[in-house]
């Protein structure tokens, strides 16, 4: 039996396994999908309530809410196990709340470049000493839409148009490394102007882009807000901006408890 479940880019592969299926899969909208024998069996409603009780007369009296507690639990046992930071970024379009996205930092691989978009997410530093704009992501815009290919961030300097930003180390930084690769949807990294111009904006993929691997320095992976993603990237453009403005209305470190 195979189960898949959602964290982190697993939600995108089952994306992916139910546009090979197609049919009626379409429009299935659980976060489990589990496969017995190479049979879809659907989600956890059916392989509970149809698979187990005709094969095995299989009975719960366990209360529902247990198992939303349970895999809570394990969800964020999961998380902290990674040793790895966590990011939010709320989104609004136009007037209307569009959700959070939530965004795993692989810390433990490129560290400097997952401490500047912390801290550009918390505004710990302050002002820009040499711009006197302040170091933080909030109440920024995603100004880029590129259809099929990534949503664009992070100019930090007022209107936002893309044109600016710089990150807490100075004017630029040097490209860390290029060990995270670009093999999924919900990657994000640095967006850059050439080798060793790193600053404060940043991309999230649409889809793979290999061709970004050796050119972009990706740091961490979309985990949870993948609606909010679909919501950005359906919008209408003109020459790659959207026609309604996108903001991050609030930003900064997310700690997971139980």
């Amino acid at each position: 039996m195979h189960v898949y479940t959602v964290h982190s880019d697993c939600h995108f592969s089952i994306l992916k396994l139910l546009q090979e299926l197609r049919g009626e899969m379409w429009s299935f909208e659980s976060k489990a999908i589990v496969f017995v024998n190479n049979e879809l069996v659907g989600g956890p409603v059916e392989f509970i309530e149809v698979w187990a009780t005709d094969n095995y007369n299989y009975q719960d009296f366990r209360p529902t809410p247990l198992y939303y507690t349970l895999a809570e639990k394990a969800y964020v046992h999961f998380l902290n196990s990674t040793d790895h930071e966590f990011v939010y970024m709320d989104i609004k379009i136009k007037d209307e709340p569009a959700g959070r996205l939530v965004i795993e930092l692989f810390t433990d691989i490129v560290p400097k470049t997952c401490a500047n978009f912390r801290a550009l997410c918390t505004g710990e530093k302050g002002e820009s000493v040499k711009t006197e704009h302040p170091l933080s992501y909030k109440d920024t815009l995603i100004h880029r839409i590129v259809k099929n290919g990534w949503v664009q961030g992070g100019d930090i300097w007022k209107p936002c148009s893309g044109d600016g930003g710089e990150p807490i180390y100075g004017t630029v930084f040097e490209d860390e490394n290029f060990a995270v690769n670009h093999n999924r949807r919900g990657v994000i990294g640095m967006a850059n102007k050439g080798r060793h111009t790193n600053g404060s904006q940043f991309y999230i993929t649409l889809q793979p882009a290999a061709w970004m691997d050796t050119k972009y320095v990706a740091f961490g992976q979309i985990i949870e807000g993948t609606e909010t993603l679909k919501k950005i990237e359906a919008l209408d453009v003109f020459n790659q901006r959207p026609m309604k403005n996108i903001t991050i209305t609030d930003c900064g470190v997310l700690t997971y408890t139980f």
